[in-house]
């Protein structure tokens, strides 16, 4: 499906480029040999396995957060937007499949690790914290609980995996052994810059960053560029500050309604998935639309 309609935008089609890569959400076409369109598209992808229906507006939530924080966050480090437009790369017939909802960036040689910061105890880091009071390999204090503030930001970076997979967490020793011990502490530190500087703004919109993941990768020069997306609902949790509580795990705008019917069907997390009811495709799209208007203070339009 490539028309753009109510039900939302599954898969791009774009005629007028070669395609380069299909991801879980993004589809990625060759604009030259140093450029991409990236078309963020509306699918979803829970537990690993991509959802057989679109969620509407998903992709163009996804753009504009990206873009928002791009931009405010440039002075901490360059990125890998060109300022192109995306509609100016494409035929007149196939602007409804970029308008709003693409980028094009350079071509970038991706790093093999995720960096992860950490600033509250939840999902696998607190798993990790009640098997054995760390996270990561990071000693932790006694007596956190569950969504604990933690005493500082942590950076836990992690293996990429294959398309299917699960991402492993590494040792900060591991990362350095497999990107190298200078580029891995510039990447450390530009995370946490990164991590600190967005959870200071978040806060002003009532909203709590709990984790994100950051993506890395250099550019022809040689020089490092934040890539791919950067703190939107699907790479960050963000929790509405007025309802955090410490023990408990707060509501979050990401597809957490996705997760949590799929968690009450009789299927293995194995494709194909099971069909999502409108519902739950109506309620993960709105907390979407929330996140973006709470952070950022606008709407996505059609």
């Amino acid at each position: 499906m490539s028309k753009i309609d109510e039900s939302g935008l599954f898969q791009s089609r774009i005629q007028s480029l070669p395609l380069v890569y299909r991801g879980k959400v993004r589809d990625s076409y060759a604009v030259s040999g140093d450029q991409l369109l990236i078309v963020t598209t509306d699918r979803l992808s829970a537990f690993d396995v991509v959802m057989r229906q679109p969620i509407p507006d998903k992709g163009k939530v996804l753009n504009a957060m990206s873009n928002f924080w791009f931009e405010k966050l440039a002075h901490v480090t360059p990125n890998h937007l060109t300022g192109i437009a995306p509609e100016s790369v494409v035929a007149g017939n196939e602007l409804d499949q970029v308008r709003g909802r693409a980028v094009v960036a350079m071509k970038l040689k991706p790093l093999p690790v995720e960096a992860v910061v950490r600033g509250y105890l939840i999902g696998s880091g607190w798993k990790d914290y009640q098997r054995g009071g760390s996270v990561c390999g990071i000693e932790l204090p006694r007596g956190l609980q569950m969504a604990s503030k933690l005493p500082e930001p942590l950076f836990t970076p992690a293996n990429k995996a294959e398309l299917g997979t699960h991402d492993e967490n590494i040792s900060f020793e591991r990362m350095q052994q497999i990107v190298g011990a200078e580029l891995a502490f510039r990447i450390r530190s530009i995370s946490l810059a990164l991590y600190s500087a967005a959870s200071e703004y978040a806060a002003t919109r009532g909203i709590i960053i709990a984790d994100t993941k950051f993506e890395f990768g250099i550019d022809g020069r040689g020089d490092l560029r934040l890539m791919d997306e950067v703190l939107t609902a699907d790479s960050s949790r963000f929790w509405p500050a007025d309802r955090y509580v410490e023990g408990s795990s707060p509501p979050s705008f990401d597809k957490q309604f996705v997760r949590d019917w799929l968690e009450t069907q009789n299927w293995d997390k194995t494709p194909p998935p099971p069909d999502l009811p409108s519902d739950v495709i109506e309620r993960t799209a709105a907390k979407y639309r929330e996140a973006l208007l709470r952070l950022t203070g606008n709407t996505v339009g059609r």
